[in-house]
């Protein structure tokens, strides 16, 4: 069993917590402007960050010292929010939020996947008829081998888990959420993954 921290308590947070849960890991959901981040952080083992990804580096920089020798799992996307409240440009052009995250948290290791579907699927990968991709970027080899058997307990098959490698290469999946608005806009919040099909 791991102690896992969840930063943010939508509807990301929220589903991930249930499911980690009843997978048997002991959860704590820190949630925004109660201000037990912190405390959710120092307790935990592995801390996930689902806080809104236009605030997150502020936010996470000011827990160095919580997030010290621990993983940090980054499944936000960075985006300014269009008219419609839909995620519209990168905050981070060039770069991803993943990075910015490693590079003000040297101490931490930063693993950036589950970005790239709708937050159903993060945790029922099963459900879709084409089986999804969830992607790995991170600089630490053991951090991201655990952070793959977190997936495991969330029913990602190991074969659906695509190692991308180090941190920069969260640049093309944090770019993907590019694609996300406009299947929204046509097909509503149906379940879906910007996925590897081979």
């Amino acid at each position: 069993m791991t102690t896992i921290g969840i930063l943010g308590a939508g509807r990301v947070g929220t589903n991930l917590a249930r499911a980690l849960a009843a997978s048997g890991h002991q959860v704590a959901l820190g949630r925004r402007g109660s201000g037990d981040h912190a405390t959710v952080a120092s307790g935990a083992d592995i801390v996930i960050n689902a806080t809104p990804g236009d605030t997150t580096l502020e936010r996470l920089t000011a827990l160095r010292a919580e997030l010290a020798g621990k993983i940090l799992v980054d499944v936000s996307n960075a985006t300014h929010d269009a008219a419609d409240g839909l995620p519209g440009d990168l905050c981070y052009p060039g770069g991803s939020l993943a990075e910015q995250l490693q590079a003000a948290l040297p101490g931490t290791q930063v693993v950036k996947t589950l970005n790239t579907m709708l937050f159903t699927v993060m945790t029922d990968p099963g459900t879709l008829r084409t089986p999804p991709t969830a992607y790995l970027s991170g600089n630490d080899e053991q951090a991201k081998k655990t952070v793959a058997g977190l997936l495991g307990d969330l029913g990602w098959d190991p074969g659906w888990i695509e190692d991308l490698g180090d941190i920069t290469t969260a640049r093309a999946t944090e770019a993907m959420v590019l694609v996300v608005p406009h299947v929204l806009r046509r097909n509503g919040f149906t379940p879906f993954a910007v996925s590897i099909t081979r």
